[in-house]
């Protein structure tokens, strides 16, 4: 478990997660008993009309990168005019890539001050990892330097929470609640088995009131099987609208992919994935592998048009120019073998081309819809050269390691590369595209 001062978050890269957005984590923070403030989500400006919160209130951007109010994704306003202003900008605005679905409006709270709270994994010590700081809000630097931690090494008890606000240095009136925040924290955390838990800021009245002003929790993506509840959040989660700049889902208006890009779109590697969360920890280990992804194509496995979605995208992959393509899927036995099979009917395809009447290599030409998706490369050969585009490199990892050896003889005769976990995945591609580089 590492501390992204960047992002001001804990995270590792040894487990996939899943991340909620800010208005799921609270409905799930109203289980246990954690206070939130009154809210409502909206999926339109014009939405702010039909309002039931009173004025004040705050509209805040429903995406997963941090950093939204330095952004311009989280905005106060007085009235309806105000906020139907405010909520058209922040829907047209992209945070880290992505355009929020919904907003989510939210009663104004006077907090004379703010502490961070979290629950995390720790790896190293194999033990759930309390943290806790007095200065809580966007300023991560100060939170980092005043960070406290208490690791649960028995069975949870309420002393775990005290000793946390103990160790902040909070006034002791309010020891028992924050301890008491700590203790629902801790229940949400183990009955859900999840990856991490966490508000930012958790706002202290002038009376001593205290209400969870944001929180991220960080779903365990391989303990979703025994959360249905759980799972049908992450599955209800808003795909990103089309933004106004003419970005698109790589593969039309299909209902089954969604072209996604979090980065500077510079690289030459493309992520293949049939989960948001899955992409994303993908795309962290080849950033963490010192590798630049293109765009992440998140496809739905669990339709019936899966292999045909599976095959047009890695075609409009190939003709946009990346060296790499990794392909990480997890899903159920015959849902792989669907997506085995649609992979391997690529990989044979693209080795016997097919030429015009003539005899003319037929080149397979981007859409306009991929070019827009995808960055403006520059061109390697003469405008006046029709070249074949250079077939990418598929590397593999299909499910867990019983299932990958079962599909693995389908692929025993074509060039695709098998990895066993995603990072080994990450690391074959960033080392292919780096060896590339240098010739």
């Amino acid at each position: 478990m590492t501390f992204n001062k960047n992002t001001g978050r804990w995270q590792t890269a040894a487990v996939r997660v899943m991340d909620l957005l800010e208005y799921q984590a609270k409905a799930l923070f109203r289980e246990v008993g954690i206070p939130v403030l009154p809210s409502q989500c909206i999926d339109a400006s014009r939405a702010i009309k039909q309002l039931r919160i009173p004025y004040p209130i705050v509209l805040k951007s429903q995406v997963r990168a941090a950093g939204r109010g330095k952004a311009g994704g989280v905005r106060f306003v007085e009235n309806t005019i105000d906020g139907i202003a405010a909520a058209q900008s922040i829907l047209d605005l992209p945070i880290s890539g992505e355009y929020p679905q919904v907003l989510l409006a939210e009663a104004r709270y006077d907090a004379q001050q703010e502490i961070f709270l979290a629950i995390a994994i720790d790896y190293q010590r194999r033990c759930p990892v309390l943290l806790g700081s007095a200065s809580g809000g966007v300023d991560t630097a100060c939170r980092q330097e005043a960070l406290q931690t208490v690791a649960i090494t028995g069975e949870f008890s309420p002393f775990y929470g005290r000793r946390l606000a103990l160790q902040m240095g909070l006034d002791s009136a309010l020891v028992p609640a924050i301890g008491s925040i700590v203790e629902k924290m801790y229940r949400l955390f183990i009955s859900r088995e999840l990856n991490s838990i966490e508000i930012n800021p958790l706002g202290i009245s002038a009376n001593g009131e205290v209400m969870a002003l944001d929180g991220k929790i960080a779903a365990n993506d391989g303990a979703l099987g025994r959360h249905p509840d759980l799972q049908a959040l992450l599955q209800s989660l808003p795909i990103d609208r089309e933004s106004p700049n003419g970005h698109q889902p790589l593969v039309g208006h299909s209902p089954v992919t969604q072209w996604f890009e979090w980065g500077q779109n510079q690289g030459e590697i493309a992520i293949v994935t049939n989960r948001r969360g899955l992409g994303m920890a993908t795309w962290d280990l080849l950033c963490q592998q010192q590798g630049e992804p293109l765009g992440c194509l998140v496809v739905d496995l669990t339709t019936p048009t899966q292999a045909n979605a599976l095959a047009q995208a890695l075609e409009q992959l190939t003709t946009s120019g990346v060296r790499a393509i990794a392909i990480n899927l997890l899903a159920d036995p015959p849902q792989l073998r669907a997506a085995a099979e649609a992979i391997a009917h690529y990989v044979q395809h693209r080795a016997t081309p097919p030429t015009t009447p003539g005899g003319e290599d037929r080149v397979n030409r981007p859409t306009a819809l991929t070019m827009r998706a995808l960055r403006q490369r520059p061109r390697r050969s003469s405008p006046h050269t029709v070249t074949q585009p250079t077939h990418p490199t598929l590397f593999l990892r299909l499910g867990a390691a019983a299932i990958a050896t079962a599909l693995q003889a389908d692929f025993a005769h074509l060039p695709v590369r098998w990895a066993a976990h995603s990072e080994a995945l990450a690391a074959a591609a960033v080392s292919l595209t780096a060896q590339a580089v240098r010739a």
